[in-house]
């Protein structure tokens, strides 16, 4: 008996082939584990600049590696340039603040002497049964949550030009690989296709919410924070809070925190205003938390997010907070893609039981 019609030897080539595949994709894993999150913005660039692409190929006549030349060079205009100028000026300012902290020429207990003795006496009752109803302590804490924070944003800001070769290699990767899913994208998409065991339909659906979610997360979660960042730093500027752009900053990336991110920043800050005396400056800012900043998070956000993934905002909450926490600023794309993966599945597992069982009843009944 030949090994081609040999049932036994065919199944095991197959399942040697399984393991062999299985063990190869998970050393290629290991080996671009580094540069996950340089991969991941590749792709997340391609998929958002694809369009782009698209659109270009008619009036350059499908020349598709000019098109994918100008789509890269509107991400270099658009995201990394500003991005850049960002980073700098964000640097510039907390090392700034940092400077100041450290020379005593901006002295925080002054600040939190007068918001200490402003507090009401329920108020300080309860600080003291959480530890901190005394000033030397809290002064102590603030002190060093202030100096350790602005030491921290100055490092990683400066730590970008510092560490030039990990940051220029990432970034090359990034670029390099969005410039190739750009252009060829279509093609190792069907390639893709062709070897994935699964129905047609099902395949386009899992790449369709792939898509969807990776857009709609990037696209609206940026587009929220950027616009909580700067309609916070702007009303910091207008009140004559100090070290602005770092606060809007701040504010930006932790709105990339459904429901609670902004409030962290501006809260404390209309608090302060509140004890201090400032009750014109605490109402504005309050108003415009609430009005301005708030409405952006409620209204945008399900409208940017939730509506195109068609995924609860629970969901969308919840994952995005997970992600972050297991993998950093990248959680906030790769939690909600995991999760409507997960619902993707399983609508289609569903689907899949419901399809055999058709057919089992339908034979049992014209047997």
């Amino acid at each position: 008996m030949t090994h081609e019609t040999d049932p036994a030897a065919g199944a095991l080539e197959v399942r040697m082939l399984w393991i062999l595949l299985v063990a190869v994709t998970l050393a290629l894993g290991w080996i671009l584990l580094p540069f996950y999150g340089s991969i991941l913005w590749g792709v997340i660039i391609a998929l958002l600049f694809a369009p782009l692409q698209r659109r270009l190929l008619r009036p350059l006549r499908h020349r598709r590696t000019l098109a994918a030349l100008l789509t890269m060079l509107v991400v270099v205009v658009v995201v990394i340039v500003p991005f850049a100028l960002i980073t700098a000026s964000l640097a510039s300012e907390a090392a700034g603040i940092y400077a100041r902290l450290q020379s005593g020429e901006w002295n925080p207990a002054q600040y939190l002497r007068g918001l200490f003795d402003a507090l009401p006496g329920g108020v300080i009752d309860v600080l003291q049964r959480a530890g901190w109803g005394d000033f030397d302590t809290v002064q102590r804490r603030v002190a060093a949550a202030l100096t350790q924070g602005t030491q921290f944003i100055a490092t990683q800001a400066l730590g970008i030009g510092q560490n030039t070769f990990e940051f220029v290699t990432g970034l090359f990767i990034t670029l390099y690989l969005a410039f190739f899913l750009i252009r060829d994208g279509d093609q190792l998409a069907r390639a893709a296709r062709g070897v994935v065991p699964l129905a047609p339909a099902h395949q386009r659906e899992l790449l369709q919410k792939f898509r969807t979610v990776i857009r709609a997360t990037v696209k609206g979660n940026l587009v929220v924070a950027a616009l909580q960042g700067l309609l916070g730093g702007l009303a910091f500027w207008v009140l004559g809070v100090h070290g602005a752009l770092l606060w809007a900053a701040l504010m930006a990336f932790l709105s990339l925190l459904p429901a609670v991110g902004a409030a962290l920043v501006w809260v404390p800050v209309a608090l302060y205003f509140f004890v201090t005396g400032a009750l014109w400056q605490a109402v504005a800012l309050t108003a415009w938390g609430v009005l301005v900043i708030g409405l952006v998070d409620n209204l945008l956000r399900p409208l940017l997010v939730g509506k195109d993934t068609r995924m609860p905002d629970y969901v969308v909450m919840t994952t995005t907070l997970g992600g972050m926490a297991v993998l950093g600023i990248n959680g906030f794309v790769v939690g909600p893609v995991i999760a409507a993966m997960f619902m993707a599945l399983w609508h289609i597992h569903g689907t899949t039981l419901r399809s055999v069982r058709e057919r089992t009843d339908g034979e049992g009944g014209n047997a």
